[in-house]
């Protein structure tokens, strides 16, 4: 087990680049398997879940070569009865490989997906999908097994947004003869950077960035070159990390467009930012204002930033209501800001309402998921005295170096392995 140790009351300042999006880089690395050919994927993010779905690839038979942020994968024999079934179980992103397997070798066994413990996110829009484009589903608690002798084009309907299921439609449909139209289609910066990654391969897809996807089978996809997006939740959060601490920092390599709302709503809580072309500025605030989040599928406010926002309305003047009706289990982060200071009142399992502002204090606590764990981090920058966070391991998931990036701008935070 890891643990941060943070001395706080440093305002952040300096300038930051933000890291390749690691919910790009996972159904982009997937996707590789789509082909016998050689990949030189660019910009993926150094993070755990990316590690760790490299190593199931090399696990599949995959040759891997890593070279900082670069990565080249040449998948030309695929052997299903060597996969590391551990790793499957400790990340939900091994759901990704469903899609680009069913299509490469027609028949899948494969454990039950893991992850961070945020609620309940069953598979069935993945099953539902694939038995529309022709194949055989069945799971039990511990195995899914798929088997479909050739793929064919569908008119996918999801019952309601899903960003993984909507990438594993795209990579299964991109081989299956026929056009394929798919509805209520996640549309996130993420998905749509898998697009074009797959047309890079040769595939044939339009609709991008809206919520209908419309994909023509290629008999044959190849290698391909590409650059990953940059992370809009990592800006996201250390845009928040910034105005809580009352920094200047300049975040460099950021795509205004996949903030939109987000900044809208940082403003609306009195953050004093800036945009100039991929940089993102944020300088001191005179008063952070308490404000409305509603987690909704993009172009609305991510589920990811939830968390971080919350700790951002301890410090802004007023009640805040935070609203997550995507996942019942990622607000267990809010106890540990109570236990810091906050004064927040959890409503039920998808409402908290949070007044502020509230001095918060220095306290032993305990990281709970991904997101959960940066939002600590940055309760722990302004916090008064020391805290120590339990668990910290798990924000490597999807943070590159945090704490050493931290510190490159004033925080005093460090790691301990016990």
């Amino acid at each position: 087990m890891d643990t941060f140790t943070i001395e706080g009351g440093q305002a952040l300042n300096g300038t930051l680049a933000i890291s390749g999006c690691k919910n790009a880089a996972t159904p982009i690395l997937a996707a590789t398997l789509l082909t016998d050919e050689p990949c030189v994927v660019r910009n993926v993010p150094v993070v755990a879940d990316v590690a760790r779905l490299l190593d199931l690839l090399r696990s599949l038979g995959a040759s891997v070569a890593q070279d900082g942020t670069t990565v080249t994968i040449t998948a030309k024999n695929i052997r299903l009865e060597s996969v590391d079934e551990k790793t499957v179980q400790s990340m939900r992103s091994s759901i990704l490989l469903l899609g680009p397997l069913l299509a490469r070798v027609h028949e899948v066994r494969m454990p039950q997906p893991g992850g961070c413990i945020i609620g309940n996110r069953p598979i069935d829009y993945h099953l539902m999908a694939f038995e529309q484009l022709g194949a055989t589903a069945t799971q039990d608690v511990r195995l899914i097994h798929l088997r479909a002798a050739q793929l064919r084009a569908a008119h996918v309907v999801f019952p309601n947004f899903s960003v993984t299921a909507t990438e594993n439609v795209l990579m299964a449909a991109a081989t299956a003869p026929g056009t394929s139209v798919i509805d209520i289609a996640a549309a996130e910066p993420h998905v749509q950077d898998l697009c074009h990654f797959l047309i890079a391969m040769g595939a044939q897809i339009s609709g991008i960035g809206t919520h209908q996807l419309t994909v023509t089978g290629v008999a044959k996809l190849h290698g391909a070159e590409y650059t990953i997006i940059p992370d809009p939740i990592e800006a996201g959060t250390f845009a928040i990390a910034a105005a809580t601490t009352r920094g200047k920092v300049r975040l460099r390599g950021v795509v205004p467009d996949h903030l939109n709302l987000v900044l809208f709503t940082l403003r609306q809580a009195g953050v004093n930012l800036t945009v100039e072309g991929h940089d993102l500025v944020i300088q001191p605030s005179a008063k952070l204002r308490a404000f409305k989040f509603q987690s909704m599928p993009y172009p609305g406010l991510p589920t990811d930033l939830q968390a971080p926002f919350g700790v951002l309305a301890t410090q802004a003047e007023g009640t805040s209501m935070i609203h997550d009706p995507i996942y019942e289990g990622r607000m267990g982060y809010i106890q540990e800001l109570i236990r810091l200071g906050a004064n927040a009142v959890v409503c039920d399992p998808h409402r908290v309402l949070i007044t502020g502002p509230t001095p918060l204090y220095g306290e032993h606590i305990r990281s709970f998921d991904l997101r959960a764990g940066a939002t600590l981090i940055i309760a722990g920058l302004i916090a008064q005295g020391q805290t120590i966070i339990d668990d910290a391991q798990t924000v490597d998931r999807g943070y590159e170096r945090i704490e050493e990036r931290l510190r490159l701008l004033g925080a005093r935070i460090t790691r301990q392995t016990v």
